[in-house]
């Protein structure tokens, strides 16, 4: 079976990765930083905004069962990507709105999906797209921690329209 991998920051990693775990086709999920400069970071470093990166999640998925369209909506519709470096009440750069692209198909995808978010806004979307670089797991403690706490409420937002994204902010 070949697979893809798909890497999103949206804010805490926690909630991102209980949302795409739930996937039909996603084979798996791992929470981890991503777009900084330290090799191997800490989640106590990443918290500093001295390295560089953001919370993310990494998601390998079989494209015959579920595609990257797929993926990037859930990604921009759970939540907001019109507000810099913070979602809901956790702010730094860590936690800013960024796509780590795998490949030029993923790019091009994301970039056009951007666009056509950005049409339903008013405010400006900011989130990154860039090329994907070493994704680091974050410590154990951190991997599926909704679903070893057995939380099923998520922090995230999921808007369907203009004024209830904005109604969030």
């Amino acid at each position: 079976m070949a697979t893809e991998t798909a890497t999103f920051a949206m804010g805490c990693f926690w909630g991102p990765d209980a949302l795409f775990a739930k996937v039909p086709g996603v084979m798996s999920t791992r929470v981890g930083y991503s777009g900084g400069t330290k090799e191997d970071p800490t989640y106590e470093e990443v918290c500093t905004e001295r390295t560089g990166h953001a919370e993310a999640v990494e998601i390998v998925f079989d494209p015959k069962l579920v595609s990257y369209a797929h993926l990037l909506d859930l990604f921009w519709h759970h939540h907001n990507p019109t507000t810099q470096d913070h979602q809901g009440p956790d702010y730094g750069a860590q936690y800013r709105s960024s796509i780590f692209y795998h490949s030029p198909a993923q790019q091009k995808l994301a970039e056009q999906t951007k666009h056509e978010i950005q049409k339903l806004l008013k405010q400006p979307v900011v989130t990154e797209i860039v090329p994907a670089t070493r994704f680091w797991s974050a410590e154990e403690y951190h991997q599926h921690y909704f679903a070893k706490k057995g939380i099923t409420r998520s922090c995230h937002i999921s808007w369907k329209t203009t004024a209830e994204l904005q109604s969030h902010e």
